[in-house]
């Protein structure tokens, strides 16, 4: 039994404490607040994990609360998917400080944007091209973990995943939960922003990015090069929409797709909406994430796509039906 620190208590943060606790292991969750939404593991562990609260590019706090931690896993999401610039830079250089100076393996949770406008499966010895700058912060990001690794300064790993779903998720952070199962589940068509609904898209579940965070992190071979989360079979926006009204028992609605320009004209007077243009490509074309390396290296498999769906519908409903101020 080991003990690890994760930072973010979001839906990858809990997923990753949990796994963590169900294999023996401890665990000290922070987050920018000290305090967590859901807890599926304090029934069966009360006391393995400690939750406090922690300025994520503070250094000396970092490297305070890593002492005697076998690893970091840096599960952090940025308030505001607008100030990456300016939120991701402190964050990166204080994990970084915290893992040199306590001997913690870090394990980075990161995302495709790193490799660019794609046109093919995306696997994980593919170069980093990123043509936007969500992109180039976080390709930087790994470049400077990955060159201290090189030099011996420390032990890092990156896990990269597609779009989030799965229950748990912060809100506003999956397109799947929040555009298409909760419009679906409201009786309404689900409604995208940008990009087709006939291009295959690979959709990751939270559960098994925790799965694989718990595993390399208390592990000792995964460490030096980044790693695609098992993930499913792609499925393109109409798909996953006949797929949901199917397990919820609802009427299938198709997927509309706001018109490319009017999707610009939006990023004028939206700033979300701009900070999506940069994106976009990730649903205009085929965006799929292959996950067999890493599948065959761990014997980690996907969680089956119906299983997960249906757990994730199951979540929304409870979700939407549980009284005002009711605690998870």
């Amino acid at each position: 039994m080991t003990h690890h620190l994760v930072l973010g208590a979001g839906g990858v943060g809990r997923s990753t404490t949990a796994a963590l606790v169900e294999v023996g292991h401890t665990v000290t969750l922070a987050s920018r607040s000290g305090r967590v939404s859901e807890r599926p593991w304090h029934d069966s562990h009360p006391d393995a994990v400690e939750v406090v609260a922690v300025d994520a590019g503070d250094a000396a706090a970092l490297t305070a609360l890593a002492r005697g931690a076998a690893s970091i896993v840096n599960a952090v999401n940025p308030p505001s998917y607008m100030s990456w610039d300016t939120d991701w830079p402190p964050v990166a250089a204080a994990t970084l400080a915290a893992a040199e100076s306590s001997g913690a393996g870090l394990v980075i949770i990161g995302n495709l944007y790193g490799y660019g406008e794609v046109e093919a499966p995306m696997h994980e010895d593919d170069p980093m091209r990123p043509t936007g700058h969500k992109g180039r912060i976080r390709a930087d990001m790994w470049t400077e973990a990955l060159v201290r690794h090189e030099a011996g300064r420390l032990r890092v790993t990156e896990l990269r995943s597609s779009d989030y779903f799965g229950p748990g998720t912060t809100p506003r952070t999956s397109y799947l939960n929040d555009v298409v199962i909760d419009a679906l589940l409201a009786g309404r068509p689900p409604v995208v922003p940008a990009g087709r609904a006939d291009a295959p898209h690979s959709w990751t579940y939270v559960p098994d990015v925790g799965r694989l965070a718990a595993r390399v992190a208390s592990g000792d071979d995964g460490w030096g090069r980044a790693w695609h989360v098992p993930t499913a079979p792609a499925r393109t926006f109409d798909e996953a929409a006949a797929d949901v009204a199917r397990l919820a028992g609802v009427t299938h609605r198709r997927v509309r797709v706001l018109p490319r320009p009017l999707g610009t004209a939006a990023g004028l007077v939206v700033p979300f909406m701009r900070e999506l243009r940069e994106t976009r490509h990730q649903f205009e074309r085929p965006f799929v994430l292959d996950s067999d390396l890493t599948q065959r290296t761990f014997d980690l498999a996907p969680t089956p796509w119906d299983e997960a769906l249906a757990t994730t519908i199951a979540a929304r409903r409870s979700a939407k039906t549980a009284p005002a101020g009711a605690a998870a």
